[in-house]
């Protein structure tokens, strides 16, 4: 019979001729489904040979199988399908492509001379393939394999033979690794899977002052999902040989974490460290010996619901080995430390059990073995207008120092904190929160070597009230091209926080000083909890005054802040004789007049001695994805009580720029303006393989002290499987030098 018709008589007719013939079915004939994607000539041998002949395009579905193509002839007995002309088949989401292919749907068997197949990040192309019914396999010649989708890959292997099991894995005999038409390496066996990641080798070759020529290995091995990890192989010519394993484990109801070990047996130890102008092997009077490593281990595991452990182990041979040899890591945390935690939680309380050990004797630490926390949530009081909340805590602590047995304390602490709050609201506009608490804490007898304190006790009495309220108004006829401003909405926040604590029964420096403040260039909390220098608390009398101010407008990406700008400072209605009238005026803005120029701005400005403490400001430009720019300012006035790192005016610039469709750089400075230094200089290069990228980088380090730092490597990365997260090379550019 022949059709010629609208699509929706062709697909009736198919329709009711297939459930004619279902009269006698088997499964397979049930789920059988066939369908015309365009109007086109059928063929259909009804009561015979059950034999289907379609010439125009159309699709099969048969158990997670489905099959397109322009024509072909489909035997609906034996699930035999001959199709013909951009061929796509799709199967345990492995994909086959060809202009001619034979398959079984019942059977799963293919036959095609020339195919291409493949499951990211890996394809396959090749000729004469044909099936293994038996184990399910397939075989295939002259073919190649690449993680480049494209028809004239940059980067492939190429084999005389392929053995391919869909959706798990293939394997190439007699292959040979391609750059372009460059043959680079020969593999007799080459084994790559599709239903899980793949090991990788990883290799920066470089120079750098400190190290002399490197080469830094590492291959990436993958057991499964759950089990993952690196293994490091580095030369340094100054330094030597070292390496070390990195694991990462989910060992599902017992938790997951990771592992990472480093060795490496230094030839110049104290070569980063000098003495007069001279190199040494000792830094803060302890020797740095050859053998150096870093181990570091993290477990985290839930226990059962709302219970959970974690647990991290960080042991270094000494101050700067993580600094020589990992600075990225350094420039996260310079002194990392070791702990176990313990946390419970339930609908109104938290439970924590704290243990931190000192396990490097050259880092301060705060041992905590343990301590013990009890946190109750603000929570309302059954039925009445009050709410409650607290924070207790015992323990056991002792304050080491570095390299320093003379002057480390201990002692036993119980502290606990009880507070009722009773909030209001005010015309349905004005927040009111009244609150009264008091806290007692127990201090044992120190233990030291120069220890001179007693038992003793203190008691605190904390009392205040914060006041607030939101407005807002909306102007939909606000708009702007030059702002981006499709209609704008204004959020005003103004907030007093009165604090009135009394003079403790017991002053700070009669008590031992384990939770103490430190300098800090943020306004620290006023009032409790929040404030948790435990040993620290003081007399206060004291109002915080802010102000938030919000501009909001519509873009394409949503609502989005044109503005966000908060002014917070402290009132000292009566001061201690080491404060001022007036704290620091803090100002945080963040203002993004179009979506593509962004403005961040962190100031702090004394009062009584009119002058700018703190300025941080950043600017980023990104029109597009051809260039962009960011530029900074970091100001920090020298001063010890902004802490040890004070007395900064350095200026940081990263700038990058695509010249075209495979050649990029980008160029990274920080100068420190206080005495004309170029203290640092980044210049990479970006070369785009298509499947793969290439990264050249040559940096210029001032150290200050000791001669200047030059390095230079090379980083190679495929698309399929990335080496850098996201924004590493401009965040973290220490990786593209290998550290």
């Amino acid at each position: 019979m022949n059709v010629a018709r609208p699509i929706f008589f062709l697909l009736l007719l198919l329709s009711a001729v297939f459930s004619s013939a279902a009269q006698e079915p088997t499964e397979d004939e049930e789920v059988l489904d066939i369908q015309a994607i365009k109007p086109g000539e059928v063929h259909y041998d009804y009561g015979k040979t059950g034999i289907v002949v379609i010439t125009n395009d159309f699709v099969v579905r048969y158990k997670g199988a489905v099959l397109t193509a322009q024509h072909g002839r489909l035997n609906t007995t034996n699930g035999d399908v001959v199709a013909v002309g951009a061929v796509n088949l799709q199967y345990e989401n492995q994909v086959w492509r060809g202009d001619r292919l034979q398959y079984n749907f019942f059977t799963r068997q293919i036959h095609t001379e020339h195919f291409r197949t493949g499951r990211a990040p890996f394809y396959a192309t090749g000729e004469g393939l044909s099936a293994n019914q038996t184990n399910n396999t397939y075989t295939a010649t002259n073919t190649f394999v690449t993680t480049d989708d494209v028809e004239k890959p940059g980067f492939r292997v190429r084999a005389r033979r392929l053995r391919i099991v869909p959706g798990k894995y293939f394997v190439a005999r007699d292959a040979v690794l391609y750059f372009g038409n460059v043959p680079v390496f020969y593999f007799p066996y080459y084994r790559r899977n599709f239903d899980r990641r793949q090991g990788s080798f990883e290799f920066t070759p470089g120079y750098r002052s400190s190290y002399g020529p490197y080469l830094l290995g590492a291959y990436n091995w993958y057991w499964e999902e759950k089990l993952y990890g690196s293994l490091h192989a580095d030369y340094r010519e100054k330094r030597g040989f070292g390496g070390g394993p990195d694991a990462f484990y989910d060992a599902g109801l017992l938790g997951q974490g990771t592992v990472k070990y480093y060795y490496l047996r230094d030839h110049e130890p104290g070569f980063l460290t000098f003495t007069n102008g001279l190199p040494t092997s000792s830094t803060n009077g302890v020797p740095i010996k050859k053998d150096r490593y870093r181990l570091s281990f993290t477990h985290q595991v839930n226990i059962r619901t709302n219970l959970t452990a974690t647990a991290v182990l960080r042991q270094e041979s000494d101050p700067f080995v993580v600094r020589d040899f990992f600075e990225s890591e350094y420039r996260d945390n310079t002194q990392p430390g070791s702990f176990l935690d313990l946390n419970r939680r339930w609908s109104n309380f938290s439970l924590d059990v704290f243990a931190q050990p000192r396990i490097n004797n050259f880092f301060e630490t705060i041992e905590r073995l343990p301590d013990v926390r009890l946190t109750g949530e603000l929570q309302q009081l059954g039925v009445s207008p009050f709410y409650y909340e607290s924070d207790s805590s015992v323990g056991w602590f002792r304050h080491r120092f570095a390299n320093d047995l003379t002057n480390e304390f201990a002692a036993y602490r119980a502290d606990s904190f009880q507070q009722l709050l009773l909030p209001q609201t005010f015309f349905g506009w004005l927040n009111l929160t009244p609150r009264a608490g008091g806290r007692f804490t127990d201090y044992g007898e120190t233990d030291g070597l120069n220890a001179t304190n007693k038992e003793q006790q203190r008691w605190v009495f904390s009392t205040g009230a914060e006041v607030s309220f939101k407005a807002s108004r909306i102007w939909n006829g606000a708009r702007s091209r030059f702002f981006d401003l499709d209609g704008l909405r204004h959020i005003i926040e103004p907030s007093l926080n009165y604090v009135f604590v009394p003079t403790p029964s017991k002053p700070p420096p009669e008590l031992p000083q384990f939770d103490s403040q430190l300098p800090t260039l943020r306004l620290l909390p006023v009032d409790f909890p929040d404030y948790n220098s435990i040993d620290s608390i003081d007399s206060q009398n004291v109002l915080r005054l802010s102000l938030r101010n919000k501009l909001q407008t519509r873009r394409k990406e949503g609502v989005e802040n044109l503005l966000n700008w908060a002014v917070y400072t402290d009132w000292r209605v009566k001061p201690r004789p080491d404060q001022g009238t007036f704290a620091d005026v803090y100002s945080d803005l963040d203002f993004k007049p179009r979506s593509w120029i962004t403005l961040n701005s962190e100031t702090r400005f004394r009062i009584d001695g009119r002058q700018w403490r703190e300025a941080n400001h950043t600017l980023t430009l990104s029109p597009n994805s051809t260039w962009s720019w960011s530029v900074g300012h970091r100001y920090l006035r020298s001063d010890p009580t902004l802490g040890p790192d004070s007395g900064n005016n350095t200026i940081l610039s990263s700038f990058y720029c695509r010249f075209n469709e495979n050649w990029a750089g980008r160029v990274q400075h920080r100068f420190e303006a206080r005495d004309g230094t170029l203290e640092e200089q980044y210049y990479t290069v970006y070369r785009d393989f298509r499947s793969w990228t290439a990264a050249l980088t040559f940096r210029v380090r001032e150290n200050r002290i000791g001669p200047t730092d030059y390095g230079v490597a090379v980083t190679f990365s495929l698309k399929a499987i990335p080496r850098f997260k996201l924004g590493d090379d401009r965040n973290k550019p220490t990786l593209l030098l290998g550290s």
